[in-house]
């Protein structure tokens, strides 16, 4: 199924101790899980383009959660790499701040996955019961699991 956000998780892009207390450099520090990928053919192409998109606004979503994000040529698949942070990263773009942040990088020309993945993200973490549990997963593989479940949950027929 298009938009299954269970075949992008990779414990090995998740990262549960975002160090930074600032935005830029918290999105550095989870995008640079994705530094090497196999679908990322230039990270710092990549990179820019993630800074580029998150300055013209916010892609905090409340809740504590942000979903920075780049259409690029950069990656050839769509790509995602995960944060969390116990004390929270300040966004002063929109004055918030975030504790849990989805990288996503998309190709240009698949807009219509990356909108199925972000629809997907958001029915996900809009259950406070699910973002309590991935504010407490004790893994990067527990956290997965949690995404995953979760997921197979809302799909699954009435």
């Amino acid at each position: 199924m298009t938009g299954r956000l269970t075949k992008l998780l990779d414990p090995a892009c998740i990262t549960l101790s975002i160090q930074s207390g600032k935005r830029t450099t918290a999105i550095n520090e989870v995008a640079r899980l994705l530094d090497g990928h196999p679908s990322v053919s230039n990270f710092q192409g990549f990179y820019n383009e993630l800074l580029a998109r998150e300055r013209l606004d916010t892609t905090c979503l409340g809740n504590e959660i942000a979903i920075p994000h780049a259409r690029t040529e950069h990656v050839q698949s769509i790509v995602l790499a995960i944060g969390r942070s116990q004390s929270g990263v300040h966004f002063e773009n929109c004055n918030q701040t975030v504790r849990l942040m989805f990288v996503l990088g998309t190709p240009k020309s698949n807009p219509g996955a990356y909108l199925a993945i972000v629809s997907s993200l958001c029915k996900l973490i809009k259950d406070a019961a699910v973002r309590e549990a991935l504010l407490g997963a004790a893994t990067p593989e527990e956290f997965a699991q949690i995404l995953t479940a979760a997921e197979e949950k809302i799909l699954a027929p009435a």
